[in-house]
């Protein structure tokens, strides 16, 4: 499983990272940073989660 972030299309809402803190990242600005490589079973769901979450639909999970 993939994350893929339209940084262009994120506006640093930041409810990525309030709905799964540990796979979402920001940057100094509160923008959503790529998240790199494949997503750990563990993380999955949180990853639906922040895909969910992002008001932007910013992100797609693969």
């Amino acid at each position: 499983m993939k994350v893929r972030i339209d940084t262009s299309a994120c506006s640093g809402h930041a409810r990525c990272a309030a709905a799964a803190p540990r796979l979402f990242r920001l940057d100094e600005d509160g923008y959503a940073l790529p998240v790199d490589g494949d997503v750990p079973e563990e993380l999955q769901q949180a990853a639906y989660d922040g895909e969910s979450a992002c008001p932007e639909r910013a992100i797609t999970v693969e």
